[in-house]
């Protein structure tokens, strides 16, 4: 793409708005000098933010917004305020073509209704995903639902498994990716009905992907597969409970260094490895969840992050549109239906609530 990307947004969405969402920017300019940014928000607290920032302001310009969503709001708070919040008014632009993509890191809830009904989904969804990624001993993987849809049917996960398939491919860059249903168990008879159906539909010849088959729970950090594909209950616990326990791990190495002075030596000898220890499972890298499946690009970053975390948020929105991403999944969308024997049908519904 030669045009500049237009990145909408949300100026006051997150835990430490609007400072994160600014200097965010100003990092996500130095990597992505095609994108210009439109923050939307109080330009009373965004204005001299933005000012301090040497050369953001040459490729950034402030709307004032009057509201602003909170966490403690509901949806249906949000969605009443949709035309004067930051987080409603980013996403309009994008529904009205004014910007390319948006970023917010505000209420999950509120962002994924809102999107909802301003955007509505692509020809041939029926319901939008929760994906990003999550690191592996092979690199990283593609996990969705994460908490868009708590409970699925087969054709559910079998268009999610279709559009976490594209996502790997045009973000990850892998050429084939596999794709596995999380499951209690790997052999074919495990798991539920629903599981067996979605798993019978990808293992159908024509099927626009490589189905790896079903993978435990153990088997997401080993990076069985590329892309793991589940209803957005069981998603959200499994990324909890990935998340818990790197911090405890985090925690009991902090620890153990500190019961001696042996053990700290060890610790200062043994630096550089844990600084690449570090670097390597640093959750920033893997800020950024994507709401795949929308008339648009939304990317929803993590709420408490810092400026280089929401930076990766935005570098995530701007591949997915040089990417093409959306297009992308209409057309693998189209060839499943085609293997179905279906025809291709219309958005027939909206992403369902967290």
């Amino acid at each position: 793409m030669t045009r500049k990307i237009v990145v909408a947004l949300d100026g006051m969405g997150g835990d430490h708005a609007p400072e994160t969402v600014v200097e965010g920017a100003n990092i996500a300019r130095e990597r992505y000098p095609d994108a210009t940014f439109v923050l939307y928000g109080s330009p009373s607290k965004l204005e001299p933010l933005v000012a301090r920032q040497r050369w953001l302001k040459d490729c950034c310009r402030v709307v004032e917004a009057a509201d602003v969503v909170t966490n403690d709001d509901r949806p249906t708070a949000a969605l009443r305020k949709r035309r004067t919040s930051s987080m409603g008014m980013a996403i309009g632009s994008v529904a009205e073509r004014e910007a390319d993509c948006v970023v917010s890191a505000g209420n999950t809830g509120a962002l994924l209704a809102t999107a909802g009904v301003l955007l509505g989904t692509l020809a041939g969804v029926k319901r939008a995903a929760l994906a990003s990624f999550v690191p592996t001993v092979k690199g990283e993987s593609v996990m969705l639902d994460l908490g868009a849809n708590i409970q699925c049917d087969a054709n559910n996960l079998v268009e999610f498994a279709v559009m976490g398939s594209v996502f790997a491919r045009s973000v990850l860059g892998l050429e084939q990716p596999t794709v596995g249903l999380l499951n209690v168990g790997a052999e074919e008879g495990k798991g539920s009905e629903t599981l067996r159906d979605a798993a019978a539909t990808l293992r159908l010849d024509g099927v626009p992907l490589r189905f790896h088959g079903f993978v435990e729970g153990s088997d997401i950090g080993a990076g069985v597969v590329d892309v793991v594909v589940t209803d957005g209950f069981t998603g959200n616990v499994a990324l909890k409970t990935i998340e818990g326990t790197a911090k405890l791990y985090t925690g009991f190495v902090r620890e153990a260094f500190k019961t001696s002075t042996l053990a700290k030596i060890g610790y200062v000898l043994a630096s550089g490895a844990w600084n690449k220890l570090r670097q390597r499972a640093d959750p920033r890298r893997y800020n950024g969840g994507v709401f795949l499946g929308l008339d648009g690009v939304c990317v929803k970053s993590h709420g408490g992050t810092d400026a280089l975390g929401f930076a990766y948020a935005i570098g995530l929105a701007v591949d997915m549109v040089k990417f093409s991403l959306n297009d992308k999944v209409v057309d693998e969308l189209r060839r499943l239906r085609l293997a179905l024997g279906e025809p291709s049908r219309q958005a027939d519904g909206t992403a369902g609530g967290a």
